[in-house]
């Protein structure tokens, strides 16, 4: 990839009062509103132009808010299935795959579409901040977030529970700049974000923001860039498994650019995405028509993300009420939210693999048997085109192919623990690295 980038030019928006400001470089929320409301990049150039192959995720940088392009990045690919289609009877079903699938062009290392999100917020990212940035997460984004920042040298704390260690694996040892502390065992995402929320209070640190952070959803949104560019025409339908919902807002907002467009068409997706029963919050706020979330008994729900397989999908305060949120993404598109059971997405894994060749991530799995699903009970239209959003992929292969390197927590901590402790120690933890500057 060439060095001749130039900052994106864009505005933002709060999508509950539609007023437009400038970006102060890491702006999270609208200034001066009350209103809970999430905010938009406002691209200041409405068509999408595509940059060559060569620029990985760039590819897309006239719809991401970035100021900086970072080494290493790969886009998401999308092609026209065979296999599954031939076996689901679906006639125009297109698959968008993030992970590593090299002969289809697919080169993310972590195996995990949160790559997307992490290039993204590291270009919005600008060697004035100065600050650590802070990332909590159940594993995938926390892995990608790691690699990214690692190759970069972008000082990172990554704050995961402990009983998601498995997930960061990497292929080679990982740069100084990123250090890692945990909720402990029996402990769930909730816990790392409290975690990650007290050290982002203090100086020095800035949070990543999640599903607020236009950067995040943008870079996620490449997923729905790649595929409405490759088909030539916005799909009728959207699959996705979801935990936040994060991806699936971000893949409503992509269709209301390429609308504005004008050269893709004009319809809305339906949002079909997923959960893994028995973790099921979105699912049963949506069936009780419920912008809200319905109250969840904090232990009920730490036992219940025991049971799934998908432990990505386990958020249990999702940007779900806020507006510009999951609900009204899901409204706005006429969508659905649907589930599927741990035996139901290893079927659809097996079958995945039979007929596509590659191995999938349990939300993929998730999502796949929802569409297995759809199309066995004739709930959608054999001759629409369908965009299957599989946001993870290869890591068995990928696994097999490398030697592993495993990331180990540098601190662990207790349930609801002391906020002052948790200070001291993350600042001697960072003591070295504090004034690193980010490159």
């Amino acid at each position: 990839m060439n060095n001749t980038f130039t900052k994106t030019s864009y505005r933002l928006q709060s999508v509950k009062t539609g007023k437009v400001f400038d970006d102060n470089g890491w702006t999270l929320d609208a200034p001066v509103e009350t209103e809970p409301t999430l905010i938009r990049a406002i691209y200041e150039k409405p068509q999408l132009e595509l940059k060559d192959n060569s620029w990985g995720l760039y590819k897309f940088a006239g719809w991401l808010p970035i100021g900086r392009t970072l080494k290493g990045s790969s886009a998401p690919v999308t092609y026209k299935s065979e296999g599954l289609a031939k076996e689901l009877g679906l006639k125009n079903l297109w698959i968008t795959f993030s992970g590593y699938w090299p002969e289809k062009g697919a080169g993310m290392t972590t195996c995990s579409f949160k790559e997307t999100e992490a290039y993204s917020v590291g270009g919005r990212m600008t060697p004035e901040m100065d600050k650590i940035l802070v990332v909590a997460s159940a594993g995938n984004t926390s892995r990608s977030f790691a690699k990214v920042c690692s190759e970069n040298n972008i000082p990172l704390l990554i704050c995961v529970p402990e009983d998601n260690l498995s997930a960061l694996w990497f292929d080679k040892p990982l740069n100084d700049c990123v250090k890692l502390i945990c909720s402990r065992s029996g402990s769930d995402y909730f816990d790392a974000i409290h975690l990650s929320n007290i050290v982002a209070g203090m100086e020095g640190f800035i949070a990543e923001g999640g599903a607020k952070n236009v950067a995040r959803r943008d870079g996620m949104a490449t997923t729905v860039l790649s595929a409405v560019t490759t088909i030539g025409k916005i799909p009728e339908y959207y699959f996705q498994a979801v935990g936040s919902g994060t991806g699936a807002i971000a893949a409503w907002e992509a269709n209301l650019r390429f609308i504005a467009d004008g050269r893709f068409g004009t319809n809305k997706m339906k949002l079909m995405v997923s959960q893994n029963v028995p973790f099921v919050p979105i699912f049963d706020a949506w069936k009780a028509n419920s912008r809200a979330m319905l109250p969840l008994d904090e232990n009920l729900a730490r036992r219940q993300v025991e049971e799934i397989d998908a432990k990505v999908l386990s958020n249990r305060k999702p940007p779900y009420p806020i507006a510009g949120g999951l609900f009204d993404a899901l409204t706005d598109s006429g969508g659905d939210v649907l589930v599927a059971t741990n035996e139901q997405a290893r079927a659809a894994a097996k079958l995945f693999e039979k007929t596509e060749g590659t191995d999938i991530h349990p939300a993929s799995a998730v999502a796949t048997a929802t569409l297995i699903e759809a199309a066995k009970n004739g709930n959608i239209d054999k001759n629409a085109v369908i965009m299957l959003n599989i946001t993870g992929g290869g890591e068995e292969r990928f696994k097999a192919e490398k030697e592993l390197f495993y990331l180990k927590p540098d601190l662990i901590f207790d349930f609801n623990p002391d906020v002052e402790l948790v200070q001291k120690e993350v600042s001697a933890l960072f003591k070295k690295i504090v004034q690193a500057t980010i490159l």
